[in-house]
Protein backbone atom coordinates (compact mmCIF):
# COMPACT_ATOMS: atom_id res chain seq x y z
CA UNK A 1 0.00 0.00 0.00
CA UNK A 2 1.71 3.15 -1.18
CA UNK A 3 1.11 6.43 0.56
CA UNK A 4 1.10 9.50 -1.63
CA UNK A 5 -0.19 13.00 -1.37
CA UNK A 6 -2.17 14.77 -4.02
CA UNK A 7 -0.96 18.30 -4.65
CA UNK A 8 -3.70 20.87 -4.20
CA UNK A 9 -4.21 23.64 -6.68
CA UNK A 10 -3.04 27.09 -5.56
CA UNK A 11 -6.61 28.43 -5.44
CA UNK A 12 -7.66 25.54 -3.18
CA UNK A 13 -4.72 26.25 -0.89
CA UNK A 14 -5.63 29.93 -0.77
CA UNK A 15 -9.26 29.06 -0.01
CA UNK A 16 -8.26 26.72 2.80
CA UNK A 17 -5.93 29.37 4.25
CA UNK A 18 -8.63 32.04 4.12
CA UNK A 19 -11.12 29.74 5.84
CA UNK A 20 -8.63 28.94 8.60
CA UNK A 21 -7.74 32.62 9.12
CA UNK A 22 -11.45 33.55 9.17
CA UNK A 23 -12.20 30.87 11.77
CA UNK A 24 -9.33 32.09 13.95
CA UNK A 25 -10.56 35.69 13.69
CA UNK A 26 -14.06 34.61 14.72
CA UNK A 27 -12.65 32.80 17.76
CA UNK A 28 -10.48 35.76 18.75
CA UNK A 29 -13.43 38.13 18.30
CA UNK A 30 -15.61 35.90 20.47
CA UNK A 31 -12.95 35.90 23.18
CA UNK A 32 -12.82 39.70 23.14
CA UNK A 33 -16.62 39.96 23.17
CA UNK A 34 -17.27 37.39 25.90
CA UNK A 35 -13.98 37.93 27.76
CA UNK A 36 -15.32 40.03 30.64
CA UNK A 37 -17.96 37.39 31.37
CA UNK A 38 -15.55 34.45 31.49
CA UNK A 39 -14.39 33.17 34.89
CA UNK A 40 -10.74 33.20 33.71
CA UNK A 41 -9.72 36.80 33.08
CA UNK A 42 -6.46 36.94 31.19
CA UNK A 43 -4.35 39.85 32.34
CA UNK A 44 -5.68 39.70 35.90
CA UNK A 45 -4.51 36.31 37.04
CA UNK A 46 -2.62 35.73 40.27
CA UNK A 47 1.04 36.00 39.38
CA UNK A 48 0.66 38.85 36.91
CA UNK A 49 3.04 41.62 37.95
CA UNK A 50 1.62 45.09 38.58
CA UNK A 51 3.65 47.90 40.15
CA UNK A 52 1.93 51.22 40.66
CA UNK A 53 4.46 53.96 41.25
CA UNK A 54 4.15 57.63 41.92
CA UNK A 55 4.44 58.65 38.27
CA UNK A 56 3.35 55.57 36.37
CA UNK A 57 2.37 51.95 36.36
CA UNK A 58 4.37 48.91 35.24
CA UNK A 59 2.33 45.90 34.20
CA UNK A 60 3.61 42.51 33.02
CA UNK A 61 1.10 39.65 32.61
CA UNK A 62 3.50 36.79 33.39
CA UNK A 63 0.98 34.06 34.23
CA UNK A 64 -1.37 35.16 31.46
CA UNK A 65 1.50 34.78 28.96
CA UNK A 66 2.21 31.28 30.26
CA UNK A 67 -1.46 30.26 29.99
CA UNK A 68 -1.70 31.58 26.42
CA UNK A 69 1.54 29.80 25.50
CA UNK A 70 0.28 26.47 26.83
CA UNK A 71 -3.08 26.81 25.05
CA UNK A 72 -1.49 27.75 21.72
CA UNK A 73 1.04 24.92 22.05
CA UNK A 74 -1.76 22.41 22.68
CA UNK A 75 -3.76 23.65 19.71
CA UNK A 76 -0.75 23.46 17.39
CA UNK A 77 0.12 20.00 18.70
CA UNK A 78 -3.43 18.80 18.02
CA UNK A 79 -3.38 20.27 14.52
CA UNK A 80 -0.04 18.59 13.80
CA UNK A 81 -1.20 15.30 15.32
CA UNK A 82 -4.32 14.94 13.18
CA UNK A 83 -2.90 16.42 9.97
CA UNK A 84 -2.85 13.87 7.12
Amino acid sequence: MALYSVAMEPMQQLGRLLLAVGAMLILIGALFYFGPRLPLRLGRLPGDIVHRGEHGTFYFPLVSCLVISVVVSLILWLINRFRP
